[in-house]
């Protein structure tokens, strides 16, 4: 015989606090979609073009929207493979805002050890940007995009300490470390060769600037790019390094560097090979050309009107200066200086929905409404 559950007793009580808290759960997973969801022993890690890792010092909000801004300018550095586009147009603008274009985010804790011994933390914010809004925001901005998948060289890199150059293979992985953490940071990967001893036979090649020998020691691998650099010690300066990057056996670049620390220089290897794969392989999206561009508004009855269509313009990331024209029976005629064309302006208006875009008369500038 089925008992029936009377309200207020135990089991209904029960019931009711389980609805609750699932009813809970759920809410609380609606409200901040931004968190990322884990599950136990999960650690959260930034994996791809658009996901960074930022050290923070506290999870407060403050903390974490200056977070959001470094994190976006490391993906739009990845995403372009520009080590200056933070300074370009507009981005600084953008950067502000910089929590618009965050898809999920979530902390973690580094373990490690200080210089006395003692336990050291610290703290990672995790930032998965939204891939769309981001590639929206490089196409608004003029930025160029250096495409998907992207190729991974293998580093030909001899080091002489002062005992005879050596090659840095497979097994001493550890060694190009800084080199190959830069590419990541860059937006690609580097590979290292396996170090057999035929491959150490490449040490002269590399020593003696054949990077035609290079390359057909590495023609086991894939994609036929090289970058080769030779590391060595220096009387002025401390250290040398000297690399080639060679794309299907076409020199891209050369380039030289000096300095105290050999870590440094390794990484620089990563920066040049990026800059050369960016300049040969980045594309910009079709945003138009900056310039200065006439626009009519129509909707605007009133100075609270003008105010605001004014105070929203200025603050239009592609927009250098604003400057009023003409009062004309179709509305109110602006000179836009732009930084990257009318198709830029257009995608900006549309996502901000305070503006209509209208049909224009073949021959006049174009028109817009304001809601």
């Amino acid at each position: 015989m089925v008992r029936a559950i009377r309200a207020g007793t135990p089991r209904t009580t029960f019931l009711r606090k389980i609805h609750f808290l699932v009813m809970a759960a759920a809410l609380l997973v609606a409200s901040s979609g931004a968190w990322a969801q884990r599950v136990e022993g999960d650690r959260a890690r930034a994996e791809g073009i658009y996901a960074t890792e930022v050290s923070v010092n506290g999870q407060g909000e403050t903390e974490r929207n200056a977070a959001f801004a470094r994190g976006l300018a490391q993906v739009l550095g990845k995403l372009s493979g520009d080590r200056s586009v933070t300074s370009k147009p507009g981005v600084g603008n953008e950067l502000r805002q910089a929590r618009t274009y965050v898809k999920q985010y979530d902390y973690r804790q580094d373990e490690g050890v200080g210089p006395t011994g003692a336990p050291s933390f610290r703290t990672l914010l995790v930032i998965q940007y939204d891939e769309e809004a981001v590639n929206d925001l490089a196409a608004t901005l003029g930025i160029s995009i250096w495409p998907q998948p992207r190729p991974k060289p293998v580093l030909w890199l001899a080091i002489d300490d002062g005992s005879g150059p050596r090659l840095v293979g497979l097994p001493q992985v550890n060694a190009a470390r800084p080199a190959l953490n830069r590419a990541v940071e860059r937006g690609y990967k580097l590979g290292l060769p396996t170090g057999n001893a035929a491959e150490q036979a490449a040490v002269g090649a590399i020593w003696r600037g054949d990077s035609a020998a290079v390359a057909r020691a590495s023609a086991r691998y894939s994609p036929p790019m090289q970058l080769i650099g030779k590391l060595y010690r220096d009387t002025t300066a401390g250290w040398k390094a000297d690399w080639t990057f060679v794309d299907a056996g076409k020199v891209l670049a050369n380039w030289s560097q000096t300095g105290a620390d050999a870590r440094q220089l390794m990484a620089g290897g990563a920066d040049g090979a990026a800059d050369a794969l960016m300049k040969r392989y980045a594309k910009r999206a079709p945003s138009g050309e900056p310039g200065l561009y006439r626009v009519t508004f129509t909707g605007i009855d009133s100075s609270d009107d003008f105010i605001r269509l004014a105070g929203y313009l200025q603050k239009l990331s592609v927009v250098r200066r604003i400057t009023p024209v003409r009062a004309t029976p179709q509305g109110l005629e602006y000179e836009l200086d732009l930084v990257s064309g009318m198709p830029g302006f257009n995608r900006l208006l549309a996502r901000d929905g305070v503006v209509d875009v209208l049909e224009g008369l073949e021959g006049q500038p174009p028109v817009y409404r304001l809601r």
